[in-house]
């Protein structure tokens, strides 16, 4: 029986039928101990229903570096060669600069050891032929500028030579006129000689002598009609010289302005030449100087991506895996995409490190061990190939990681939200709700959207 009710049945029937057996029967101690557990039990759970439960999103990820400088980065050699030798070993911890691997040329236009002397010698020639065609093109400037005042000289000249030409046409042509205009007279003259010998006033002599000088000023005039004829030919001449002096020098000049612009051209392809010359010596220096191949920063030489000597690599190619030596680091969360909207920047994060034994009670971190305390730091604007969102975490300042843990360790990490009752979540989690984001974390997230957009 288990007394529940305060009237005990018990008494009445042992004083009115007198039964040893009903006397023995009693209610175990054990019984009424476990009613008082259930009790308590009752009591500590509905208490528990009221206290303070923290929201938080859940996702996995892995360990990585905040920089993309700090991350795991293959070395990759510029120019094709064969490896000659190796100077490190894989595991080995290498300063920036250290040599990592050497090797020797594979092109045959790259095998004279003398190959930067010689092209060196080709940039001197060239710049020889450069100082030549400058000489010459100074020497074509010098030789037209003569030309141009050659020019200017002759055609001075000959003008003044039509000046003189047309001033003798003048002299000539006065003078014919006084000598026609002598003539004239005598022949007058003569003709009154002729009447008066008819008529017995002059002799025979006198008249003979008009005709002389008749016949003298005739010849004069046809003389000096010859020397004015050759004036006019001589002026002619002069004129024809004076046009034949502009195009003689007009084609000495275009022929040394076609001589100039040869050398102009020779000139340029000789210094685009000498360019390429430059160019050329430059990248030979250069390359000479990639035939050891180096570590870009501090590291450790995690892999190397090509074995034993002799082997040729190409352009590009992967050579070793470097770590660098000391990354700042981080986590990369990923979260469902109906997750985004409730993170931003600044939120903390408790993370499980893989091989870190841990007690995690996602609703009250307090109690949790074995966890550490991170800072969400960037939220992708893109999804990832999953589908998923990546959360950039780093340490919470003043709380730090294990040194020990290495880039690519798993993670599971919870994002923590608002405090709730825990009989608030358990409906929550019943009803497939999304966790709650009061007012003043929705108007934090806008002002960082509207922030962003601008």
């Amino acid at each position: 029986m288990l007394n529940i009710s305060r009237h005990r049945v018990k008494d009445e029937v042992l004083d009115k039928y007198n039964l040893h057996a009903l006397s023995t029967l009693s209610t175990p101690r054990t019984g009424i101990v476990f009613a008082r557990w259930i009790q308590v039990i009752v009591v500590v759970l509905l208490l528990t229903l009221f206290l303070p439960w923290q929201q938080n999103i859940n996702g996995t990820g892995s360990v990585t570096a905040f920089g993309p400088q700090d991350r795991p980065q293959t070395i990759q050699n510029i120019i094709a060669g064969r490896i000659e030798k190796w100077y490190v070993n894989e595991g080995d911890l290498v300063a920036k600069g250290d040599t990592i691997l050497a090797i020797s040329e594979t092109k045959d236009e790259y095998f004279d050891p003398q190959v930067l002397q010689r092209t060196q010698e080709q940039v001197d020639a060239k710049r020889a032929g450069i100082v030549g065609y400058r000489n010459k093109i100074t020497a074509l400037d010098q030789q037209l500028t003569a030309l141009r005042e050659g020019l200017q000289f002759s055609l001075q000249k000959a003008r003044n030579k039509v000046s003189q030409g047309r001033l003798k046409v003048i002299s000539d042509s006065t003078d014919l006129v006084a000598l026609r205009t002598n003539y004239q007279i005598s022949n007058d003259r003569l003709e009154r000689f002729e009447r008066g010998y008819k008529d017995g006033l002059f002799s025979l002599t006198d008249l003979e002598t008009r005709r002389l000088k008749v016949q003298e000023e005739s010849a004069k005039v046809i003389s000096l009609e010859n020397k004015l004829e050759t004036s006019r030919q001589e002026l002619l001449n002069a004129r024809i010289e004076l046009s034949s002096v502009t195009a003689e020098y007009q084609d000495k000049i275009a022929k040394a302005n076609s001589d100039r612009s040869s050398a102009v051209s020779s000139l340029a392809e000789a210094e685009a030449e000498l360019s390429k010359l430059q160019n050329k010596y430059a990248s030979i220096e250069v390359r000479q100087n990639q035939y050891y191949i180096r570590a870009p920063q501090d590291g450790y030489i995690v892999r190397a991506m090509k074995a034993g000597l002799g082997e040729n690599i190409k352009e590009g190619e992967s050579v070793a895996t470097l770590q660098p030596a000391n990354p700042v680091q981080a986590v990369e969360l990923y979260i469902r995409p109906m997750d985004v909207p409730l993170v931003s920047t600044g939120r903390e994060v408790r993370l499980e490190f893989d091989g870190w034994p841990a007690l995690q009670f996602s609703g009250w971190p307090g109690v949790s061990v074995g966890t550490f305390g991170g800072v969400v730091e960037v939220v992708d604007r893109v999804n990832s190939v999953s589908g998923q969102y990546r959360l950039l975490v780093r340490p919470k300042k003043g709380e730090e990681w294990p040194q020990a843990i290495r880039q690519g360790s798993g993670v599971y990490g919870w994002v923590m939200l608002n405090d709730v009752p825990v009989w608030y979540e358990i409906w929550r989690q019943l009803n497939g709700f999304p966790p709650d984001l009061n007012q003043k974390e929705i108007q934090k997230i806008t002002s960082k959207s509207t922030a962003g957009d601008k």
